[in-house]
């Protein structure tokens, strides 16, 4: 294996080596090569050497820990309707935090326009500078392609299709590399890393004003060949239906079981909402009605989710987004448990995320750090 500095940090950020005899157990490479890279890393800031509580041979043995604080990074989590700006540290720890009322149907340069105004107030209020930063990232509610990193036909984001989102954050943020992701990819990610980081494979649904899922599989996101993984929204349900999708399609899971969907079954009903995050504001209220139009659409949400999990077969299935709740979740179960293989769900978890609207920033940080602290890259930085 390479046995650079960064492939040390590598070990050590994943929770493979605590010490520096894990480092030499793992490696293999000589104590002082060991020696060398680790006194490199320390140098550099990257890790932190404290001491463990266990003794070997009457010493005790150091701990190596990754060095959150020596940098911040800057996130924003776009939904339809708002976006949540943070500074984080680069275990994804809030420090800073705002959100905005910024509906993306407004279209990609109005919004961004917003976006960056309230970062540079938020940095100000931090009292931080883009210097100060690692890195940024951006999630939005729709398809990234992996490659551009710019949205890919999203249906929910009229107007927002191949539009450069990096680059126009890029140009307030000078010298501050900018990635762009799927929400819900971000929010699995933000689950996995803080509360799942053993789990070989992780699924996130997450039920907002659109309905998306997010994979992680080995500790890496799973976004598929052109960014398009886990769009289960625009899965036909139903042939028959009438309900016109904002895929253009009719009867598609979106259209009949997002939050969009049970916001316009209680406005027939004369509770004119129009949005997810509506939705859940009567949910917390105690709305009987809100409760029970969700748990319809969590039925619809398992039947698709049966086949999801027959496919992966996950170890755990996480509910999030606006309408994660406990009527969600219960028609989810009714439906997926009755309808998967009994052998794709006996040793599966099925429950609501942690995390709330805290996941996609947390995600986004692990993909900045990801990015930035690299093996490739920490190697490339400390080579020069």
């Amino acid at each position: 294996m390479p046995n650079g500095p960064g492939d040390v940090l590598s070990l050590i950020r994943h929770g493979r080596a605590h010490t520096r005899g894990d480092v030499l157990e793992i490696t293999g490479l000589s104590r002082m090569t060991i020696a060398q890279r680790l006194d490199a890393l320390l140098a550099a800031g990257m890790i932190e050497e404290g001491k463990t509580t266990e003794a070997t041979g009457g010493r005790r043995r150091r701990s190596l820990v990754f060095n959150t604080s020596q940098s911040r990074a800057l996130v924003a989590a776009v939904d339809t309707t708002h976006t949540r700006i943070a500074v984080t540290d680069l275990g994804g720890a809030l420090l800073a935090q705002d959100q905005i009322d910024a509906p993306v149907e407004e279209g990609p340069s109005q919004v961004l326009d917003q976006i960056v105004a309230a970062m540079a107030a938020l940095l100000e209020r931090s009292g931080m500078r883009p210097a100060d930063l690692c890195g940024a990232g951006i999630s939005l509610p729709g398809p990234v392609d992996p490659v551009s990193g710019r949205p890919s036909q999203p249906p929910i984001l009229p107007g927002w299709d191949a539009y450069p989102v990096a680059e126009h954050l890029q140009a307030d943020l000078p010298g501050v590399p900018v990635l762009t992701a799927n929400d819900a990819d971000a929010a699995a990610l933000g689950e996995y890393a803080v509360g799942y980081p053993h789990t070989t494979s992780i699924c996130l649904v997450k039920v907002s004003t659109g309905i998306g899922t997010g994979m992680v599989i080995n500790g890496q996101s799973y976004t598929g060949a052109d960014g398009g993984a886990g769009d289960i929204g625009h899965v036909r349900v139903s042939s028959h239906s009438d309900t016109l999708c904002q895929c253009g399609a009719h009867g598609c899971l979106a259209a009949v079981a997002s939050g969009r969907a049970v916001a316009r079954e209680l406005t027939a009903m004369g509770v004119p909402v129009s949005s997810g995050r509506e939705v859940r504001e009567l949910l917390d209220a105690g709305n009987a009605d809100a409760a029970r139009f969700t748990q319809q659409a969590g039925r619809r949400i398992g039947e698709v989710m049966a086949t999801v999990v027959c496919l992966l077969n996950p170890e755990v299935v996480l509910i999030g987004g606006a309408l994660a709740s406990a009527p969600l979740l219960a028609g989810i179960r009714e439906t997926l448990y009755r309808l998967a293989l009994p052998r794709a769900t006996r040793h599966m978890a099925l429950q609501l995320g942690s995390l709330g609207e805290d996941a996609a920033v947390v995600g986004l940080t692990r993909l900045v750090v990801d990015r930035e602290f690299s093996a490739e890259a920490v190697n490339l930085k400390l080579r020069g």
